[in-house]
């Protein structure tokens, strides 16, 4: 155990140092470029040279669906719906089930925009769309329990 201790404070020293030596710059990789103006005036920035007008712009405040509707429609969006300023998906969410502000109960889930109990329905037994055979009955979320 003691030699997997070391073994693994060993790894990350090495990934420690690696990180160090690769942001430190190299001898032939200045670290500011200098344009050869001798003149700057102090108003000017040094480092740059010149002033984007991206950077000049006042930032945004965050993009909220009540704000901006189509930011729900974007890939890796918690949802297409806009619930209070959040994102959200109607048809799976606990606290927004078939239309913003419907809750489901605690011992309920939400599957295609309803609540269902998936320890005693049939169509969504265990868990959302998993559907019992005929004549069988769910019973503490699974199909034919006893």
């Amino acid at each position: 155990m003691k030699a997997l201790n070391i073994l693994i404070m060993l790894a990350l020293l090495m990934a420690l140092t690696i990180t160090n030596l690769s942001a430190t710059p190299s001898d032939d990789e200045p670290l500011f470029v200098h344009n050869g103006d001798e003149d700057r005036s102090q108003d000017e920035p040094t480092s740059v040279g010149f002033t984007s007008r991206f950077l000049a712009q006042k930032p945004r405040g965050p993009m909220t669906c009540d704000r901006y509707p189509r930011v729900c429609r974007a890939v890796g969006s918690a949802g297409p719906d806009c619930c209070k300023k959040r994102c959200v998906n109607v048809k799976t969410d606990w606290f927004n089930c078939g239309m913003c502000g419907k809750k489901c109960r605690y011992s309920e889930i939400c599957c295609k925009g309803k609540c269902v109990n998936p320890m005693s329905n049939r169509l969504h037994c265990g868990d959302c769309n998993n559907s019992c055979n005929k004549g069988s009955k769910c019973q503490y979320g699974m199909c034919s329990y006893a």
